[in-house]
């Protein structure tokens, strides 16, 4: 599977470069939405896009098959479990130390998709708010 990963994303990548296929939008679609606090919008209406996505309509039955294992074993191990962990890890936190003020800083894949780090906390119960660009916290 990592083989296969990674001539998968090497192929991406040249695809990319040569202009024969396009990510369907841009660093600046991605600004806007985080800040507006929409990252559920219709561009991440699919889970995420930290990894490539390795399943496409051009493969061999054989690698299709073995596409959609890696996608679905990459979403699992580095989205949906590092999710899980980081959203435990700020739940204890905020337990042990509940006289205490923090501030925690993710990058924007863990708000997007499902299961997110927020996901995580509301489903423990905690009230999350987005807070927009420019607003005071």
């Amino acid at each position: 599977q990592v083989v296969f990963a990674l001539n998968q994303t090497l192929l991406q990548q040249e695809r990319l470069r040569a202009g024969s296929v396009q990510i369907p939008y841009t660093t600046e679609d991605l600004i806007k939405h985080y800040n507006c606090g929409d990252l559920s919008s219709i561009i991440f209406n699919h889970d995420t896009s930290q990894v490539p996505n390795f399943v496409n309509a051009t493969l061999p039955a054989r690698e299709h098959i073995t596409a959609q294992e890696t996608d679905s074993y990459f979403r699992q191990e580095l989205i949906y479990k590092r999710n899980e962990r980081m959203g435990r890890r700020v739940k204890d936190l905020l337990e042990e130390h509940p006289q205490k003020s923090f501030f925690f800083a993710f990058g924007a894949g863990h708000f997007m998709g499902n299961n997110t780090v927020i996901d995580v906390l509301r489903r423990e119960g905690y009230e999350v708010e987005h807070t927009p660009a420019g607003q005071a916290i």
